[in-house]
């Protein structure tokens, strides 16, 4: 699937102008960080950027700052965690938390996650987070939404049996949406909704914004099947 092919599930790319340290960053730390695919049509093992180090693999897509994606590298650093996100504000601000915290488990694909995810070696993510995905109000913006059958199908290729999928949305119709979708595809199991983040699932700036304005956010976990 190439990438003008692709109907964008996100917006734009570049934000507000970057102060000259932070940008350096895409300079100095980006390159080491970066996962890069394997040559012509050969499959990338998710282990593979960790060279070894890492137990197991988890994959987040959309990591916006990056403060979730941050805080479980922190407290899982026997896992590797790749973050996806096309948005360069967002990478510079993960490549800021790696640097003040050490963070030496996470790896960046800072393009479209289905371009990843179709040349991932198949069933060898162990936990996948989809968190506060654009809910594109808008009935003919409906097209964008990430989680279709489409991008369900990509991601179910990639867990492994029995992994975690966790989505979570402060929007309403994006919720019936994804009920209606997640739990209708053949490789999920809807596990739980809740209204109440677990301990281990950290608030991301986003989502404190977002219930700062009223937004009550729903936590799903789901469950790819064996």
């Amino acid at each position: 699937m190439s990438e003008d092919r692709l109907i964008h599930s996100f917006g734009r790319r570049r934000g507000r102008k970057l102060r000259v340290g932070r940008a350096a960053l895409l300079d100095t730390a980006l390159p080491a960080l970066r996962v890069s695919l394997p040559p012509g049509e050969a499959a990338l093992d998710p282990a593979a950027p960790f060279a070894g180090a890492a137990r197991e693999t988890w994959l987040e897509i959309g990591f916006g700052g990056g403060e979730h994606l941050a805080w479980q590298a922190a407290a899982n650093p026997d896992v590797g965690l790749i973050g996806c996100e096309p948005y360069e504000n967002g990478v510079v601000a993960l490549l800021g938390h790696v640097r003040d915290r050490g963070l030496a488990n996470i790896r960046i694909w800072s393009d479209d996650a289905r371009l990843l995810l179709e040349r991932l070696a198949p069933g060898r993510i162990a936990r996948a987070f989809v968190l506060f995905p654009d809910p594109w109000p808008k009935a003919r913006h409906h097209k964008r939404r990430l989680i279709q059958a489409p991008f369900l199908d990509l991601l179910a290729r990639a867990l492994r049996p029995g992994a975690e999928l966790r989505v979570a949305t402060d929007h309403a119709d994006y919720l019936d949406w994804i009920l209606e979708r997640a739990p209708a595809h053949p490789d999920f199991t809807l596990v739980e909704t809740l209204r109440a983040r677990p301990a281990d699932w950290p608030q991301t700036r986003y989502e404190a914004w977002s219930v700062s304005e009223g937004r009550s956010p729903a936590y799903l976990c789901f469950r790819r099947r064996a």
